[in-house]
């Protein structure tokens, strides 16, 4: 199988077929605390770190307030006899009684004033610990966040670049530490990135243009002298042979220009339904289709993708077109067929054809690659209408993968974020 002239180069996939699912975006998570962030992790370290060191701390003056007690409280003893007491904190000491009674009565009652002047100071000072740990991990949240701030701004930068938007620098201020020189080398990085890519539109730009105007001058000078009623049967086969050869030159440059082109993220993005634009895609090649024997079939559910119709109406026509293009003899069909899917919206192609060896699939998405042929040298196409395929499909967030059907043939699966 092969590439149409604007279409495709053929039907190609990943070797095998995944489940269609929503294409997370990276910058918008579920559930942002439980990720382990810098933030997270240096917070835990700083209040861990303080939990430890308040809960040591915190067993050493224990030990030191009890042994002082021990050490500090006196010992007293009562001689005589027929004594009375006066019983002021000690619910156990006898107003009168033998000296035995007395003096037992007073070493329990200050051995249990000790136990809970300990048991108060430790259930004072744990409190005291909880919330100051409280405090600690709050102050070290904030504190890493304002330390780790250029981090994110650089995040936030490489997200908008991602974005295709090159113009965009950190110019990140501040002390000459760290994170100021990964912040300037990223900015060096980008302006490298932004002065080739510029090179590169202007080039494609200008190479475009150059090679516009001569193949529209020769096709002038073709059709003209085809056009004179006196040219000779051999002229008029050779002009005949030189205007095809000149259309597929022509061909080769709109899709070498939309190849470029289409490796940039679309920025400007609408709802486009996508059963539209293949029902469209089917429109124009049934014509085609019918002249080869094929059969288009399919049904197509109405689902909306964000991104640009006419990029979207390329990516369907040539995956039609390659279908149609590549199919059996006789008795082939090609079925074009959209339905949504949770998060996502999904094209599927699928062709009766030749065999196509599952080791081969992946390079049908490489320019100017065929189905066993290394270069161009079908008059079916340039080559290069599922690399432009591929193309639009990532500058849409989205992916497209082949599988060679039982038989021979492909199916091919465009999955697409859904419109909001």
């Amino acid at each position: 199988m092969a590439n149409s002239p604007q279409s495709t180069a053929t039907l190609g996939p990943l070797p095998s077929k995944p489940v269609p699912s929503p294409l997370p975006d990276p910058r918008h998570r579920s559930a942002p605390w439980l990720r382990p962030t810098i933030r997270i992790r240096l917070t835990l370290l700083y209040g861990g770190m303080f939990l430890m060191a308040g809960v040591v701390l915190l067993t050493i003056i224990f030990f030191f307030a009890a042994d002082t007690l021990k050490e500090g409280t006196p010992d007293f003893r009562v001689f005589g006899s027929n004594l009375r007491v006066s019983n002021v904190n000690c619910p156990i000491l006898p107003a009168s009684g033998s000296v035995d009674e007395i003096n037992t009565a007073i070493s329990t009652c200050i051995q249990d004033q000790r136990t809970l002047a300990l048991g108060q100071f430790f259930n004072r000072s744990l409190l005291a610990l909880l919330g100051l740990t409280i405090v600690a991990f709050a102050f070290g949240y904030a504190m890493a966040g304002r330390v780790l701030s250029p981090l994110g701004r650089i995040t936030r930068t490489a997200q908008r670049v991602a974005g295709s938007d090159l113009h965009r620098r950190i110019e990140l201020g501040g002390p000459d530490d760290e994170l100021k020189e990964l912040a300037d080398t990223f900015d060096e990085m980008l302006d490298r990135l932004d002065r080739a890519f510029e090179s590169q539109r202007r080039f494609v730009s200008n190479a475009s243009h150059e090679l516009r105007t001569p193949l529209a001058i020769n096709r002038t000078l073709l059709e003209v002298q085809l056009a004179d009623p006196q040219a000779s049967p051999e002229v008029q086969q050779l002009g005949k042979t030189l205007l095809a050869t000149n259309e597929r030159s022509e061909q080769l440059v709109e899709g070498l220009l939309l190849l470029a082109r289409s490796e940039n993220k679309i920025v400007d993005k609408r709802p486009v339904d996508l059963s539209e634009v293949a029902s469209q895609a089917v429109d124009q090649t049934r014509e085609e289709a019918q002249a080869k024997g094929v059969q288009l079939r399919g049904v197509r559910q109405q689902v909306f993708v964000q991104g640009n119709g006419v990029l979207l109406e390329r990516i369907a026509l040539n995956l039609v077109q390659n279908a149609v293009r590549y199919n059996v003899p006789e008795g082939g069909w090609v079925e074009v067929a959209t339905e949504p899917q949770p998060g996502c919206a999904v094209l599927v192609v699928s062709n009766t054809g030749p065999v196509v060896p599952a080791y081969e699939v992946e390079n049908l998405f490489e320019p100017f690659r065929r189905l066993r042929t290394e270069r161009t040298g079908s008059d079916k196409g340039v080559g290069l209408g599922l690399s432009i395929v591929r193309s639009v499909v990532r500058a849409h967030d989205g992916t497209i993968t082949a599988e060679p059907r039982e038989g021979g043939g492909l199916d091919m699966r465009v999955v697409l974020p859904h419109a909001p």
